[in-house]
């Protein structure tokens, strides 16, 4: 662990100069310089009232927090197979995330799961062929290359009456597939 690196990171990331840092921490300009720089290392108190300063605590400067994916690959997809549509969960565990996103293939004749109403809005995006979207007792019909936006205050699926399989990117805010 690069200690001086972090602790320049945190200084900056709060705007704050070295003088104003030393100030708080009751240390000198120089030592904190030397720290940062990695010359000198601050013994475990100083560490702790350099980290005070900064509005940090020992445990949450010495956690390592493991870094968010930010690409995922058809490998880390899961595919869920059922007997009227296909979930492709593209976006691992989205659950704690705020917006949740699937690809689901509908095949000819079939319909997706239907939407409980829920606060939350959502999002598709018609990736192949034709499909249509039931909100409550409205239909809309939506081509390849069209989108749909809706609030989820009323029960809603997808619905393909076609002959060709159907695939839809269908995004949840907050998740509820």
């Amino acid at each position: 662990m690069d200690i001086g690196r972090q602790l320049k990171q945190m200084r900056v990331r709060q705007g704050l100069t070295l003088e104003e840092l030393a100030s708080r921490s009751e240390l000198t300009k120089g030592f904190l310089s030397q720290v940062e720089r990695n010359l000198t290392s601050p013994s475990i108190a100083t560490l702790h009232d350099i980290l005070e300063a900064l509005g940090s605590t020992l445990g949450e400067f010495f956690s390592q927090e493991e870094k968010e994916s930010v690409v995922f690959r058809r490998n880390d997809f899961f595919v869920d197979e059922r007997e009227d549509y296909t979930i492709h969960w593209i976006v691992p565990n989205t659950q704690k995330n705020e917006m949740e996103p699937i690809l689901i293939e509908i095949p000819p004749k079939s319909e997706s799961f239907r939407v409980d109403p829920h606060n939350g809005e959502e999002f598709g995006y018609c990736l192949e062929g034709v499909v249509t979207l039931r909100v409550g007792d409205a239909k809309y019909t939506i081509r390849k290359g069209e989108t749909f936006y809706l609030k989820g205050r009323e029960e809603h699926w997808l619905d393909n009456a076609s002959g060709r399989t159907v695939k839809v990117l269908w995004i949840s805010t907050p998740p509820v597939f």
